[in-house]
């Protein structure tokens, strides 16, 4: 018998980072690249950033990219309301930063 969600199911990754996980790693991402467009707009080199910058993010965490982009793209295509909640918290922390 088929199914009729011929969308196969996709497991979660080898290495899956709990939502409060991506809330704290997504959150030192997006302050990564707000650092690399300040010193793109203020014309300083940031190849160095592009690399050791998100390196040393996820080596804070005990990951790669590579683990990164997989949670990233489970998150998406297998719990997207998840993702977005991640997004609005790591928003949320972000402008408690400005304050």
């Amino acid at each position: 018998m088929v199914s009729c969600d011929s969308k196969p199911k996709r497991t979660a990754p080898s290495v899956f980072l709990t939502e409060p996980q991506m809330v704290d790693v997504m959150t030192d991402v997006q302050l990564m690249e707000a650092i690399i467009s300040y010193k793109k707009n203020v014309n300083q080199k940031t190849a160095y950033l592009k690399t050791q910058g998100f390196d040393t993010v996820f080596a804070h965490y005990g990951i790669n990219d590579s683990i990164f982009k997989e949670n990233v793209k489970y998150y998406n295509d297998v719990e997207p309301q998840t993702l977005i909640r991640i997004m609005d918290s790591v928003e949320v922390r972000l402008a408690g930063m400005k304050n």
